[in-house]
Formats: structure tokens, sequence, C-alpha cells
């Protein structure tokens, strides 16, 4: 009976060792686990409110009307919140939602997705803090490319960072591209007059493929860009639009 306190004592010691060891294993874990959630959560949480809105808007029906400034007093229009640009009136018992351009000087408006922003020009895709700048506004209009109504390309782009933590930090605006199917449509509103395009195409590429920035169109033609998948920045989602009769 004398040498079971001994032995007792060393079992008693391993299976401290052991709850230990586990203890750090689990606590290890839990960091690893928690800082990668610190980290996607804010390059995963704006696709998911984009995604999560466009389809409560597909399981409601809501449509998405376009408007001028002028074109305004033709609807019964309510205020949408504090929400710019976006009003609201009631048809038949549903919601459709009016949306008028936020800067009728420059903006784009897609009704199927519901993006409405200002188009800052000049966005110098080689230099990074100019296009940075205006990413965080909104959408920028590579610079040389053409203006609506000169019958030339235009190039649009948004949502393109330098690294992928700070993806949730630009304009979100495009992030639903990838619903846009051939024949929706494009309206850009560029100083007072609107532009109308449909989707005539899309594909994805790398980010080396630039030769999409300066093709040269014999009608008038818009390209526009985000990075794909959502969240990062390894491709390049373009969408094709032609302009047809306004």
């Amino acid at each position: 009976m004398k040498n079971a306190t001994p032995i007792h004592n060393h079992i008693k010691k391993a299976k401290q060792r052991e709850y230990l060891y586990l203890l750090t294993l689990r606590t290890v874990g839990n960091f690893l686990i928690l800082t990668s959630l610190f980290f996607i959560a804010p390059t995963t949480s704006a696709p998911v409110r984009q995604e999560v809105k466009f389809m409560m808007d597909q399981l409601t029906n809501k449509t998405y009307v376009v408007a001028t400034k002028q074109e305004e007093t033709k609807f019964s229009l309510q205020k949408a919140g504090d929400i710019k640009g976006l009003l609201t009136r009631n048809v038949n018992g549903k919601t459709e939602t009016v949306l008028v351009p936020e800067d009728p000087d420059f903006s784009i408006v897609i009704p199927k997705i519901g993006a409405n922003a200002k188009v800052i020009p000049g966005g110098d895709v080689t230099n990074e803090s100019i296009y940075s700048a205006a990413l965080k506004k909104g959408v920028a209009q590579a610079l040389g490319t053409a203006f609506p109504g000169e019958g030339g390309h235009i190039f649009l782009f948004a949502h393109s960072t330098d690294y992928w933590w700070n993806v949730s930090t630009y304009n979100a605006v495009f992030y639903l591209l990838g619903k846009l199917e051939k024949g929706d449509e494009i309206n850009i509103f560029y100083k007072g007059q609107r532009y109308v395009y449909k989707v005539i195409d899309h594909t994805i590429v790398d980010p080396s493929q630039v030769e999409y920035i300066t093709r040269k169109t014999n009608t008038e033609f818009l390209t526009l860009q985000t990075c794909w998948p959502l969240g990062t920045t390894f491709k390049r989602l373009l969408v094709f639009a032609t302009r047809v009769a306004n």
C-alpha cells in the first residue's frame, strides 16, 4: 500500500500534462479560427449582403424602374429611408423601386441588380492612387476610353483592390454583375442625357489581359469590369453591352 501513492501521483501528473496539452491545442485552434474569421468576414460580408438582397428581391418580385430627375414627377413617390437615389411607390399592392441616378452628369444604373452609382471619369488604370480613390466613391471610367454618346468604347470598373483583405473598403456596386444576362439593360446618365445599353455577352479573364481596355469598336460599346470570384482579386469578370436607341 505504501507504493500506491507514488503510482497514483504519477498517473495524476500524466493526466494533468495531457489536459494541459489538449487545452493548449484547443486554445491555439480557437485562436486560429477566430483570426481567420476576422480576416474573412470583411471580405465576404459585402458579397453576402448583396446576394441576400438579390435573393429577397427575387422572392418578393421586386422590380426596379429607372427615372431621371425630370421624370420623378410622373410617379407618386415616397422616400425610402435615407437611401440616396432610391424611391418607391405601390403598384397594385406591390412595391416598385424607382432608381434615380445619383449624379445626372455621370452615373450608371442597372435595374436588374438595383445598382446605382456615380461614375468617376479619368481612372488611370496604371496609377493605383488615382483609381483607388475613385473606386471608394463609385464606379471608375478608364482613362482614354470613350464617353457616352461619342460612339466609341466605354470601359467602367468597380470593386478592385491591391490586397484581398481590403476588398470591402471599395465600392460594391458591381458585386452582382455576374447576375446579368443577355438582353439585360444598363443605363448611363451623362451630362443630363440618358444612354441605354443591352448586355450581349460576358467573359472571365486574367488580370494581365488588359487588351480589353483598349479594344476598338465600330459602334458604341460598353464594357463593365469587376473582380472575380467575389471577394478576391484572382480574375476579372467582364460584361459587354452595346447601345440601343433611347
